[in-house]
């Protein structure tokens, strides 16, 4: 399980995907905070706070994340190599922690970089360090939480197709679904007494809440019970291909 863990981050860092995610991430999040005027620059605004790394980081991971995750499974079964992989003694189930973990860890790489800002703010402050820590790491928790689930939904959409941009597409759009759609449903008041479980479904609800630094274990257990969920899904996937 290690030594495909370790193959996967190597093919990441081996090409261009790994560095581009990181780059791409960490310039969108550096001109919307610093450099485009409006209500997320943080100079403009004259408040200590990375509220804007947090409103905009999950709309830039719906896109970034698939392109990261699409390759996972696809690659694997445009080239015919799956049937290798499926051999090998590892379970369906490790083969497919590796390569979630795999799909995480760079996530995890393009958000160390932002403790830059984090700093930034922090003495930018007046006086220094005036600065919401709780709040801000709790924030950082939740979206770690947030990309962990997109990674998990990634991974499902990259089984199902042995094309990379169809597995990207259907990532997004399931990504999408979960973050904003719920809440999009629940807002048109069809269903009554029911739109408010509709609402709990979707992922903006939980993060909305972790985001202003409130960790709730209702919170983290959706989005544990999502990630299971998907990572379920794929492991089905694949026993079907067996069959």
């Amino acid at each position: 399980m290690y030594s495909l863990l370790k193959k996967e981050i190597q093919a990441f860092l081996g090409s261009l995907i790994g560095y581009i995610v990181i780059i791409v991430f960490i310039t969108i999040m550096g001109l919307i905070m610093w450099v485009f005027p409006g209500d997320l620059n943080v100079m403009d605004s004259e408040y200590a706070s990375l509220s804007p790394l947090f409103t905009m980081a999950p709309w830039i991971f719906m896109f970034l994340i698939p392109a990261v995750t699409m390759r996972l499974f696809a690659d694997e079964n445009r080239s015919g190599t799956i049937e290798l992989l499926l051999t090998k003694p590892l379970t369906d189930l490790q083969i497919i922690l590796s390569k979630y973990s795999a799909g995480l860890l760079l996530v995890i790489f393009s958000l160390l970089p932002t403790l830059i800002y984090y700093l930034s703010i922090y003495y930018l402050g007046s006086p220094v360090g005036n600065l919401d820590q709780g709040g801000s790491w709790g924030s950082y928790l939740g979206l770690l939480f947030l990309a962990s689930g997109f990674v998990a939904i990634g991974l499902f959409a990259s089984s199902l197709s042995d094309n990379q941009v169809i597995a990207f597409i259907i990532a997004v759009f399931l990504s999408f679904i979960f973050f904003i759609g719920f809440d999009f449903i629940s807002s048109l008041d069809l269903f009554g007494a029911v739109d408010l479980l509709i609402m709990k479904l979707g992922i903006n609800e939980h993060y909305a809440s972790m985001s202003r630094g409130v960790i709730d274990s209702r919170d983290a257990l959706y989005f544990l019970s999502m990630i299971a969920f998907f990572i379920m899904l794929t492991r089905l996937k694949l026993s079907a291909r067996k069959w």
